[in-house]
């Protein structure tokens, strides 16, 4: 069933979990008739196309449909589980907590307190800036990158506290966007100005670990094609701002609903004077690295040559594929055009990033270098990470050795490196699960915070000899 909320793409697969039965989940595997489903929109003349996709369509369908139910139990999983972690940290340790609670004197924390810590959070408490790595060093924007990311997971207070007293940079702003699509505010960024380079960090949040909606999003194999783009994640374009029958306009007249690609970008226009020598960049983690290079993807869909000429660099840390092909080439012909530099952190076996698959049914591609660190953190430029796609019978031992080793090598890094790679009993906790599922527990971004600190400057100036070289200023990279 083909209508008028998508003619802003001349083809597109859009997949309506809301309008899903489990009987009609079972009945879409057998039944070639996807015109008449009401759960399944494409055009008319791409349904023999999409039919070979029908296990994919169920899969996705069915993780989303679930999704809606489970909601409302995950969030409550997920508020029950960070207080419980707030009031250890708080009260010292689970020792002094039950001793307080004997007395009665248990030191509560309020949810939007600068103190509370996410799930996320949870896992790696550092919230300094590595004070080895100082502006005008080839690595201080990945490592600073790589925090911010880090930190966009936390709520308002937490953010200012730390971008305030501990980087003594200026706060410029915290937003929680509007989905057209889900009907809710869902996206959340946060923008700070770093003085000391003249540098705007905008910083995406990934998905959190116990929002439905998150994984949702992630889920949705939903996709659009763009004339000029190519194809694309729908649940991406939707979390950015993508207006339903709209599609991308270049300007919105309606303002009652803050979309995140309209509202950051008017933000960094009336931050970046035209008389001043400000840049700015994007960051983020998982979803918050999709969100990140879609924001420069539109930017260029709009032609904001200005904007994209004032745009220093995209960093993104296990970050999931976008696009297709021709979305990857229309991205490596605006990056090279606009000189902006553009860098995919990969993590040993994080799984995110090999996903969707780049194979005969998807044909997801990344692009640009690969900077990937294998479980030592040790560093090296690739086209594409390896094992490329995370379904492969051939990796799946060396995966679980691999967890095994992390679980160990948390102990003796910080004797290594120093106290402050000291892991939290949280991540022991997440390692301990991990063994069970290998390549989970290393999406996390404290692995991203240890690569971009320990990572060698012979790295970066690799890149320069890359396919996709960028100036450089006294020896590093611009």
């Amino acid at each position: 069933m083909a209508s008028q909320s998508h003619n802003f793409s001349g083809n597109y697969l859009v997949l309506r979990p809301n309008e899903v039965s489990v009987l009609d989940l079972f009945r879409l595997l057998w039944d070639h008739e996807l015109e008449k489903k009401a759960f399944v929109e494409c055009p008319p003349e791409k349904f023999q196309e999409n039919i070979r996709r029908k296990w994919l369509i169920f899969m996705s369908l069915s993780s989303q449909k679930m999704l809606l139910h489970a909601a409302k139990p995950l969030r409550w999983i997920g508020e029950k589980l960070e207080m419980w972690v707030n009031l250890v940290s708080l009260n010292d340790n689970i020792f002094v907590l039950f001793f307080n609670l004997l007395r009665g004197k248990v030191k509560m924390v309020d949810r939007e307190s600068e103190a509370f810590v996410s799930f996320i959070g949870s896992l790696d408490r550092r919230v300094e800036l590595d004070q080895n790595i100082k502006p005008g060093d080839c690595r201080y924007f990945g490592a600073l990158a790589a925090m911010a990311a880090k930190i966009s997971y936390e709520n308002q207070a937490f953010v200012e506290r730390v971008v305030r007293d501990y980087w003594k940079m200026e706060f410029i702003g915290y937003y929680c966007f509007w989905n057209d699509y889900q009907k809710k505010s869902n996206t959340q960024a946060f923008m700070v100005h770093d003085k000391t380079t003249d540098m705007i960090i905008v910083a995406f949040r990934g998905t959190e670990p116990f929002n439905a909606d998150d994984w949702s999003t992630d889920l949705d194999l939903s996709w659009y094609e763009l004339d000029e783009m190519g194809k694309i994640h729908g649940g991406f374009m939707k979390a950015l701002g993508l207006l339903m029958e709209k599609g991308w306009p270049p300007h919105i007249d309606d303002h009652r609903r803050s979309l995140a690609y309209y509202t950051i970008r008017e933000k960094l226009k009336q931050k970046l004077n035209p008389n001043n020598e400000t840049r700015f960049m994007v960051a983020g983690h998982s979803l918050g690295g999709a969100l990140s290079i879609l924001f420069a993807a539109v930017l260029a869909l709009h032609k904001e040559t200005w904007l994209l000429n004032r745009m220093e660099g995209v960093y993104k840390f296990g970050q999931p594929r976008v696009g297709d092909k021709k979305f990857k080439e229309f991205m490596e012909l605006q990056l090279r055009k606009h000189g902006i530099r553009y860098l995919r952190y990969v993590y040993c076996n994080d799984m995110v990033p090999r996903t969707p698959t780049d194979d005969l049914t998807f044909l997801y591609k990344h692009f640009g270098a690969c900077l990937y660190f294998n479980s030592c953190y040790k560093g090296k430029v690739l086209e594409e990470q390896p094992h490329k796609n995370y379904i492969s019978l051939f990796v799946w031992i060396p995966r679980f050795l691999n967890s095994g080793w992390e679980l160990v090598r948390g102990f003796i890094l910080p004797l290594i490196k120093g106290p402050e790679y000291k892991e939290t009993w949280s991540l022991i906790v997440l390692r301990l699960w991990g063994l069970g599922f290998p390549g989970l527990s290393a999406h996390n971004p404290h692995e991203y915070v240890n690569a971009t600190r320990l990572i060698s400057r012979r790295i970066y100036h690799q890149l320069q000899h890359h396919r996709h070289p960028w100036k450089t200023v006294n020896g590093c990279l611009k």
